[in-house]
């Protein structure tokens, strides 16, 4: 029986031992990312170069936008300075692939959360919510969806636009474009009757663009904008929603709304709430 014992105990330690040596493995294998990008003295984050007043290039030549402030933010409570920061310039298409093959660590691009984008990459808490919208041009009298039929729609590839209407209205025409400013050049060519988009895009371009007016029909609900990093990549993601939920409490996201957004945004949107989300809660 003391032997049966002896032997028993020794079954549990070892097993109790795998067990911790397991939990150790899997605990330093998520641990490394924060190490390895602070060993690293930069932040490498993936924005858009040609989406004002999300993410682009000012008259100074630097990476400037609502998305651009919150990243250096994240920099700076992270590595201690706001300017330990790559941005790396990426297209809609490219955003996923760009995080699958380590060129960023976050992506913070207007990214919306969809099913299918949570299947390949991980979303930390929202900052933001859009819904798709029609820009069309004054001259086509452009009201409604129905007013698409046998003519062509301008979409971003790769945006919850182009999803959309791909999946749900195959009888319009898109015309597809890789950069924001193409799209946006084709509609004032006339290349199509109306452009689809992030409803906050719209909201931004429409206001300097006489000509030119928002159809006033939601094609969904309001869907949250997030910060997307590698599939698995646990630990940055809760640092992320930490983050948030930090900055939340400083009301941080209403700030850089009231610097960046809202005398661009001017009438069209009524209240910082119907755009943000502060504490990276989606209400």
């Amino acid at each position: 029986m003391k032997k049966l014992l002896f032997l028993s105990l020794m079954v549990l330690v070892l097993f109790v031992s795998c067990g911790n040596k397991n939990t150790d493995d899997n605990n330093a294998k998520t641990s490394g990312e924060i190490e390895k990008i602070q060993k690293r003295g930069k932040l490498i984050v993936g924005v858009f170069t040609d989406k004002p007043p999300f993410g682009f290039i000012n008259e100074k030549n630097e990476n400037d936008g609502f998305d651009i402030a919150l990243a250096k933010q994240f920099a700076k409570d992270l590595l201690g300075d706001e300017n330990k920061i790559e941005f790396v310039p990426v297209e809609a298409a490219s955003r996923v692939p760009f995080l699958q093959s380590d060129k960023v660590d976050i992506i913070m691009a207007n990214m919306t959360v969809t099913p299918d984008r949570e299947k390949v990459v991980d979303f930390a808490n929202p900052y933001m919510k859009v819904a798709i919208q029609i820009l069309g041009n004054d001259k086509d009298n452009i009201k409604s969806l129905n007013d698409l039929k046998g003519k062509k729609l301008i979409v971003n590839k790769g945006t919850t636009a182009d999803i959309f209407f791909t999946k749900n209205y195959p009888d319009i025409e898109l015309l597809r474009f890789d950069h924001n400013t193409e799209a946006f050049q084709a509609l004032k060519d006339g290349r199509g009757v109306a452009l689809a988009h992030d409803s906050l895009l719209l909201y931004a371009w429409a206001q300097t663009n006489p000509g030119f007016t928002i159809v006033n029909e939601k094609l969904e609900e309001p869907s949250p904008i997030a910060p997307a990093v590698k599939k698995g990549n646990n630990e940055l993601r809760e640092w992320i929603n930490n983050e948030l939920t930090e900055l939340g409490k400083q009301n941080y996201l209403h700030k850089i709304y009231d610097e960046k957004l809202k005398d661009i945004f001017g009438a069209a949107v009524s209240s910082p709430d119907e755009v943000v989300t502060e504490g990276g809660i989606l209400k």
